[in-house]
Formats: structure tokens, sequence, C-alpha cells
């Protein structure tokens, strides 16, 4: 099974930028879509970005034109580059396939916590 650990969190300021990044312990090239997902404070986990094998894309209408995901499949390893921070964006952030299925287990993720 790949592992995958998230990196790349912190506090910024509101209308700050931060690049997560998901290093898979294995590789992800097959994988059909890999996603990053997002928990804020006392809700569900949500999907708000995906990236295809083929380099499609997809994002939430809510980090639409702000956030933007990539891959290296060289390097196993999938980014978020989130621009234009608001404080709605903090959550922890995780990496999974899409769609998600019981046997992908969860990482530990990465905060991002964005002040007013």
């Amino acid at each position: 099974q790949v592992q995958l650990v998230e990196s790349g969190g912190g506090l910024v300021q509101t209308g700050g930028s931060l690049r997560l990044s998901c290093a898979a312990s294995g590789t992800i090239f097959n994988v059909d879509a890999m996603g990053w997902y997002r928990q804020a404070p006392g809700q569900q986990r949500e999907l708000v970005a995906l990236i295809t094998k083929g380099g499609g894309t997809w994002y939430a209408a809510s980090v639409k034109g702000r956030f933007t995901i990539t891959r290296d499949n060289a390097k196993n390893t999938v980014y978020l580059h989130l621009n234009s921070l608001k404080p709605e964006d903090t959550g922890v952030f995780y990496c999974n396939p899409v769609p998600h299925t019981p046997a992908d287990s969860w990482g530990q993720g990465t905060q991002v916590t964005v002040s007013s």
C-alpha cells in the first residue's frame, strides 16, 4: 500500500500563500486521480481539488481561481498551491486518491491556519 505524507502547512495572514506537498512512498503514476481534501474545524472532510493521470484538474467552487493542483510523477509527489488565502481556508489538508475508498488510509495531514 502506498503511504502518503503531507507537508507544507503553516500559519499565514489573509492573502498569503503556501505550497503543500504530498509525497508518496510508491508510484502514483497509475492512480487515475489524486486529490487534496480539507477538514475545517468541526466539519467533515471535503475534496477541494483533484488532478487526473492525464493532467486534467477540478476545483471546488470555494477555491477555484485561488488554488492550483499539480503533480510530478517522476517524484511521486502532488502539490497544492494556495494563493489569496482566507480565514475560511483554515483546516487540515490531506491527499488521497479520488474517489477515496476504505482501502486508502489517511495520513497525518498538514495544518493550514489563516489569520484575519
